[in-house]
C-alpha cells in the first residue's frame, strides 16, 4: 500500500493511519473508539442511537481515556409524519408473528426511532469539540451546519453516488465518504431511493475521486489489507471499516450476533428496510426472508422498528436473532477476531 498516494486525511484529521472505524449504532462502545484513535486511527462515535446525556456519559469516558482525534456521528434525516394507517397495515403484516410468539398482535407497540441532529446534539458538539463530526442521510440544516463549523470540527458526509458526492462538495464538506453498494448498516442516500442504481465501491470511489477535489474515504466490503490497497489504487485518502469491527471483543453484540458473522458467507447479507424503514444490509434472517427484503409495508424511518420491539424481546432472550437486524457488509468472511487496535493497525500498515 502506497501512502504517498494520498495523505490528506492524514493532515485534515491529525491520524497517524488512515482507517476510520465505522460509526455502528448500537455496536460501538466507547472502549472501540479508544482503542481505534490511540491506534493511530480514527474512532467513531454513532451518536443516532444515543440520549444527549448517554453522549455526554460516553464522551466524558473516551476523552478520559485519550486525546487523539475522534469523530462523532450523526443521522441528518427528516422526521416522518405520523401514519396510523400506514402503521396498521405494517402491524397487520406482522400479526401472525405476534400469535406464533404468543403476543397480542393488537397490543400497542413501543416507539422506536433514531433521533436527527438537532439543538440538542449540536450543543453536545460544541461543548466536547470532536474534530471530526460526520452525516448520514445528507447534511443538517443550515443554521446547524454553521454551529458545528464554528467549532472547528472538520465535516465529512456519506455519499452513494457520484451527484451525492458532489452535492455534499458543493456545501463545503472536507472529505466525503464514498459509500458502495457492499458497505453493512443504513445506505447513506438521500437524493434518491432507488437501491435498483446503487454503486458498489470498485466503480464508486475512482468517479467520485474524480468529480471532487476533497479527499475521499472508501466504505464498503473492506475488512482486510486487500481491500485497504485497492480502495487506494481506486484515488482513496483513506478508507472506513465498520464490519470488521464487528469481530472485535470490543464491540456490543449478543452472541447470537456474533455466531451468524462467524457463519457468513459472500451471499449471507442482504439491503432490507424490514427493520427501520430504511434500506440497510444486514445478515439474512427469517424476517427478511418472508417480508422482505424490501417491503413496500414499510413504514417511513425510522417508524417501521416500534413493531418489531415485542417480536425481538421474546426472541432475543431465547438466543436467536430471526426479528432482529445483524448488519454486516459483504466482506463480512474477510474479518478475523482482533481486538480493535490490533485491527487498526492491520489495516493502516503496510503489508
Amino acid at each position: 500500500m502506497n501512502h504517498a498516494q494520498d495523505n490528506r486525511i492524514l493532515s485534515l484529521f491529525g491520524i497517524e493511519l488512515p482507517v476510520i472505524q465505522a460509526p455502528m449504532a448500537g455496536s460501538t462502545t466507547p472502549q472501540m473508539v479508544i482503542a481505534a484513535s490511540e491506534a493511530g486511527g480514527l474512532g467513531s462515535l454513532p451518536g443516532a442511537s444515543l440520549s444527549v446525556e448517554q453522549m455526554k456519559t460516553a464522551l466524558d469516558q473516551i476523552r478520559a481515556a485519550t486525546a487523539k482525534p475522534i469523530n462523532l456521528n450523526f443521522f441528518a434525516h427528516q422526521s416522518p409524519q405520523p401514519d396510523p394507517v400506514g402503521q396498521l397495515a405494517w402491524r397487520s403484516l406482522l400479526a401472525p408473528y405476534y400469535v406464533e410468539q404468543g403476543l397480542d398482535p393488537a397490543s400497542a407497540p413501543p416507539s422506536a426511532g433514531r433521533a436527527p441532529f438537532d439543538e440538542s446534539y449540536c450543543e453536545v458538539v460544541e461543548a466536547y469539540r470532536p474534530e471530526v463530526v460526520s452525516f448520514h442521510f445528507g447534511l443538517p440544516a443550515q443554521a446547524l451546519w454553521d454551529r458545528v463549523k464554528s467549532t472547528g470540527a472538520k465535516i465529512i458526509a456519506s455519499a452513494t453516488t457520484v451527484a451525492e458526492a458532489r452535492w455534499l462538495a458543493e456545501r463545503g464538506v472536507d472529505a466525503v465518504i464514498a459509500m458502495g453498494y457492499e458497505a453493512g448498516g443504513h445506505r447513506g442516500n438521500f437524493l434518491s431511493d432507488d437501491m435498483s442504481t446503487q454503486v458498489g465501491t470498485m466503480a464508486l470511489v475512482p468517479q467520485v475521486v474524480d468529480a471532487v477535489d476533497i479527499p475521499v474515504i472508501a466504505a464498503g466490503g473492506i475488512a482486510d489489507r486487500r481491500g485497504v490497497r485497492a480502495a487506494f489504487a481506486l484515488g482513496a485518502s483513506a478508507v472506513q471499516v465498520g464490519t470488521a469491527y464487528l469481530y472485535t471483543p470490543e464491540a456490543s453484540i449478543p452472541a447470537y450476533y456474533r455466531e451468524a458473522l462467524h457463519r457468513v458467507r459472500d451471499d449471507s447479507t442482504a439491503v432490507t428496510n424490514v427493520f427501520t424503514g430504511r434500506p440497510a444490509r444486514g445478515i439474512v434472517n427469517r424476517l427478511i426472508g418472508e417480508i422482505g427484503p424490501l417491503s413496500t409495508l414499510a413504514p417511513a424511518f425510522p417508524t417501521a422498528g416500534g413493531a418489531l420491539v415485542p417480536l425481538r424481546a421474546v426472541t432475543e432472550k431465547a438466543g436467536s436473532g430471526q426479528f432482529s437486524n445483524m448488519w454486516a457488509g459483504q466482506g463480512a468472511a474477510l474479518a478475523r477476531d482482533r481486538s480493535s487496535a490490533e485491527l487498526t493497525r492491520y489495516l493502516g500498515t503496510p503489508g
